[in-house]
């Protein structure tokens, strides 16, 4: 399993949130950390701040999902994700959906070692779920605990 390294950013680029390298990263403060190295109190900022429509648009990108798949997971409304712009920010609880979301994605993509399986394996019917794909459980925090639990048993060779 591999752990990105934070790196330093220019600071004619350290404006804004992005994500690099998947949706593994997260831009603050003029460098790139991990999130799954963040604390709760980091991502928790992270989201008092809100994140952009760009940080959404790169995590969209990354993780192969289109706007209806997106809203879904998030518990929102397809326009509520179009009509944002750039560097607008959404409200504290719909970036708090999207910094969650985008972590277990991190999390996944570091267990797998491999995106697109991940991505594939996001949308793919599951035994252990009930016959639910893990995309669609998603839309609750409950629901991504479950995912996160059954990735953390992938990455310890249990039967899952």
């Amino acid at each position: 399993m591999k752990t990105p390294k934070p790196y330093s950013i220019p600071p004619e680029k350290a404006s804004g949130d992005f994500v690099c390298e998947a949706p593994t990263m997260y831009m603050t403060a003029g460098r790139s950390l991990p999130l799954s190295g963040m604390t709760p109190l980091q991502k928790m900022e992270i989201s008092k701040k809100g994140v952009s429509k760009n940080y959404l648009e790169q995590f969209k990108k990354a993780s192969a999902l289109d706007y209806d798949d997106l809203a879904d997971a998030l518990a929102v409304t397809r326009a509520t994700l179009i009509n944002k712009k750039g560097a607008e920010k959404f409200n504290g609880p719909l970036s708090e959906r999207i910094v969650s979301l985008a972590d277990l994605y991190a999390y996944g993509y570091e267990v797998f070692e491999d995106t697109e399986a991940f991505n594939q394996w996001m949308k793919a019917p599951n035994q252990a779920l009930g016959g639910l794909t893990p995309l669609s459980i998603t839309d609750s925090l409950y629901g991504r605990e479950e995912v996160k639990s059954l990735i953390g048993r992938i990455a310890y060779g249990v039967y899952s």
